[in-house]
């Protein structure tokens, strides 16, 4: 039977309706589902196995990774057993034959994702950091004080603070440091003992020292610098130094500098 044009007009344009209508409600049903996905909630015990450290199995505290295999511990943990191991405690690569320390990084993502996740933790650290300190009858520093209490304050700035009013980390706790060539081709500052902020890096002490001698910064690749015979890894911090490899707490920290030594 040939249906007339007419009818088969009308066939077509309900059969394009119903076509229409179903890929909208598919649609809706997508949308919302996104919706869903997007509110939904994820507990903290899941994602407690990505933000532990494996040697105290708590969490992450001055979260600080290896180079080599980026596996992160706490650091105080991390310092501590490479004190007696020159392996990852996690996966057991070999970090390095004799100095291992100098290829650890402080990761500062990990450890801001921990203060994000958790909630008070980061509250209750510098809490303990502050008994400790009085505990021992030592000073507490300004610097970890200052920059635990204004985390957010610093989140927020969306400008550069004025030249005149920045003080160039003078309120940092401050070390004194003593700084002496080594080598033929590496001649002594004319000023060899500095103060500066304890969170400065070996990494900015090397374009110091080039900029010095070299007179560019860009060369601080070909000096190495050293703490008792031991070279120092560039995001090692002088607080760092100072704690775990200088006892004269009396007298300024001893550093060399040395055009650099290929191992």
């Amino acid at each position: 039977m040939v249906l007339p044009s007419s009818s088969m007009f009308l066939m077509f344009s309900r059969i394009q309706s119903i076509k229409e209508e179903s890929q909208l409600e598919t649609l809706d049903e997508d949308v919302s589902s996104s919706d869903t996905m997007m509110e939904r909630r994820i507990r903290l015990k899941s994602v407690n196995v990505h933000i532990t450290c494996t040697l105290c199995s708590g969490y992450l505290i001055d979260a600080t990774t290896i180079t080599e295999c980026l596996h992160t511990f706490c650091k105080s943990c991390l310092v501590q057993y490479l004190d007696d191991n020159n392996t990852c405690p996690t996966c057991e690569i070999v970090i390095h034959q004799s100095h291992p320390l100098n290829y650890i990084s402080h990761d500062r993502t990990m450890q801001d994702i921990v203060y994000k996740l958790v909630p008070e933790l980061q509250e209750n650290e510098l809490r303990r950091q502050q008994q400790f300190y009085k505990s021992r009858g030592v000073p507490f520093p300004k610097s970890i004080g200052a920059n635990e209490e204004c985390v957010e304050t610093e989140r927020t700035h969306t400008q550069p603070p004025d030249s005149d009013t920045q003080d160039y980390h003078r309120s940092d706790e401050q070390v004194n440091i003593c700084l002496e060539g080594r080598g033929v081709s590496m001649r002594n500052l004319k000023r060899k003992f500095i103060r500066c902020s304890s969170q400065a890096t070996i990494m900015q002490l090397k374009k110091f020292v080039a900029l010095k001698v070299f007179n560019s910064s860009a060369k601080h690749t070909d000096i190495d610098i050293l703490c008792n015979d031991a070279i120092l890894g560039k995001d090692h911090t002088l607080k760092f130094i100072s704690v775990t490899s200088w006892q004269a707490k009396d007298t300024p920290l001893m550093l060399h500098y040395r055009q650099r030594v290929d191992l």
